[in-house]
């Protein structure tokens, strides 16, 4: 080889070695996402914050009315749905799992028993207020504004606090559809799965708030 082709040669893999590998991007960027999503749940966290302590302020004001107010609520649905949520929360990490290690139908298949998950969860929640609502229990109803300030309170909390965990339950099943999709058509793969990963982190956070709802209105005493 001639001495010219020799330094072209040379060139070339000292070019190549300054060069920052593809797995050095990816994994820069997987850090970025990670980041950019713990911040996101962080103002979901300070949101549900907020709530929980104006419940605490009116638990301690209200105290007897609120025990009162949780007896009507049905603790066998709140523990059903609970058991639903914590399972899917063992689903969604094993559909993480099985895609780091590239089995890729059974990550498919527990993040549809997440979703399956999720949807049994508001079809549950969904009965219950149905039921309270034909009991004329529902905020500014006649039947309840004759009730005590306490429950009103405590009503008027249980709407507005498992409504807004209701809307991030749907939130998260319409995510996780989208993370189905990203799976099938191969965007979601061993080498690339923070989208998956970042949604299993809401997901999370999602049954990290409802295991603090359930105590605060169906376990009273």
């Amino acid at each position: 080889m001639k001495s010219t082709e020799v330094e072209v040669v040379q060139e070339k893999i000292a070019e190549k070695q300054q060069e920052p590998s593809h797995s050095e991007h990816t994994h820069k960027d997987f850090f970025g996402a990670k980041i950019g999503m713990w911040l996101f749940l962080f103002t979901e966290m300070l949101l549900f914050g907020g709530l929980f302590l104006a419940y605490m302020v009116y638990r301690l004001q209200y105290s007897i009315d609120f025990v009162i107010a949780a007896q009507d609520l049905n603790l066998l649905l709140g523990t059903i749905n609970t058991i639903i949520l914590l399972t899917s929360s063992l689903t969604m990490a094993l559909s993480i799992a099985a895609i780091q290690r590239g089995r890729k139908a059974l990550s498919i298949f527990f993040l549809l028993s997440t979703i399956g998950f999720a949807l049994a969860f508001l079809v549950i929640k969904y009965f219950e207020w149905t039921a309270k609502f034909h009991h004329g229990i529902y905020p500014n109803s006649p039947e309840l504004l004759n009730k005590p300030n306490g429950e009103i309170i405590f009503y008027g909390l249980y709407y507005s606090m498992t409504g807004l965990h209701a809307l991030h339950v749907v939130v998260g099943a319409i995510l996780l559809l989208f993370m189905l999709l990203f799976l099938w058509r191969n965007k979601i793969h061993k080498e690339d799965y923070i989208k998956l990963e970042n949604s299993g982190l809401y997901w999370h956070l999602v049954d990290l708030i409802w295991i603090f709802l359930f105590p605060l209105f169906y376990l009273i005493h």
